[in-house]
């Protein structure tokens, strides 16, 4: 029953990332609602919103899902770039709302020439005048764990909890867990036995009912290696258990999970439908329907 998709290109209109997640099989689509490279973004007009939103019914492709920017950081101590990002995020949100996506991923940000106590606190401040400023919009933030590298914030689940903790709409946010910064980050899921602990203190920590989506990577670099580096799926250091026991796990059967592996073709396949067909393949058959939980 897991509900699976990948995140796809704009490139050609935002309807083109609902065709492309089709093709390749997918449940489910994230994508950037403008160049992830840029600050600006063209403007969304009504006819984007009317085809993206026509190619979702038509091709039945659901929980639509939205990633911000990479050069967004709310942690920065630098004043200019640290407003930018607030301005960037905002925008973030409105372009969201625009299409009718009701979620936007978020990589917490970095310190860099601070401390962690005090990008944590520069984090929950920027996420209550951002939230301040689009109260109104239906669109909900969820902060992505990430994988601990160089400044980078997030990489533990307690400050995730320190950041919720401090945020006055702390309600509105939600959760993106990724599995290969989860396993760079040293959080054990090898066994059935490791992936229950693990589990147990997410949900201690942050709580599972905050978790509104799942990135599915393998990794490149080895366990605690607090290195982000995306691999296909059982082709990395991550192995195929982790995932058997994720995709396999009733508390998720309605948490959307996106791919976001290297793109290509492999002896003329899609390498995304190559991945879907191969996380599928580790899906245990079950009659019972669950019921969606958001």
């Amino acid at each position: 029953m897991a509900i699976l998709g990948a995140h796809m290109s704009i490139a050609g209109g935002y309807f083109r990332a609902v065709e492309a997640a089709a093709q390749a099989g997918c449940d489910c689509v994230q994508l950037f609602t403008k160049n992830n490279s840029q600050w600006a973004g063209k403007p969304i007009r009504l006819a984007d919103v009317e085809q993206f939103r026509e190619a979702l019914g038509r091709l039945e492709i659901s929980r639509p899902l939205a990633h911000a920017s990479y050069l967004i950081n709310l942690a920065s101590p630098d004043r200019t770039l640290h407003e930018k990002s607030i301005a960037a995020m905002i925008v973030e949100l409105q372009r969201a709302a625009q299409l009718g996506i009701p979620g936007v991923v978020l990589h917490p940000g970095s310190f860099t020439t601070s401390d962690e106590a005090t990008g944590i606190r520069k984090i929950s401040k920027s996420l209550d005048r951002i939230y301040k400023q689009t109260a109104r919009l239906p669109v909900d933030v969820l902060l992505e764990n990430t994988a601990g590298q160089g400044s980078n914030l997030g990489w533990r689940f307690e400050q995730i909890r320190q950041i919720i903790d401090r945020c006055r709409y702390g309600d509105r946010l939600g959760i993106c867990i990724d599995t290969c910064h989860a396993f760079a980050a040293g959080y054990d899921m090898a066994t059935a036995a490791r992936y229950e602990a693990t589990m147990d203190e997410l949900d201690r920590i942050l709580g599972l009912s905050r978790i509104r989506a799942i990135h599915l990577n393998d990794s490149k670099k080895p366990f605690g290696s607090r290195r982000d580096r995306h691999e296909h799926i059982g082709r990395g250091e991550i192995g195929l258990k982790p995932f058997r026991y994720l995709l396999n796990d009733a508390r998720f059967a309605t948490t959307p999970m996106y791919l976001e592996t290297p793109k290509g073709d492999e002896k003329g396949r899609n390498l995304d439908e190559i991945n879907l067909e191969t996380l599928r393949g580790l899906v245990r058959k079950s009659r019972a329907k669950p019921k969606p939980r958001y």
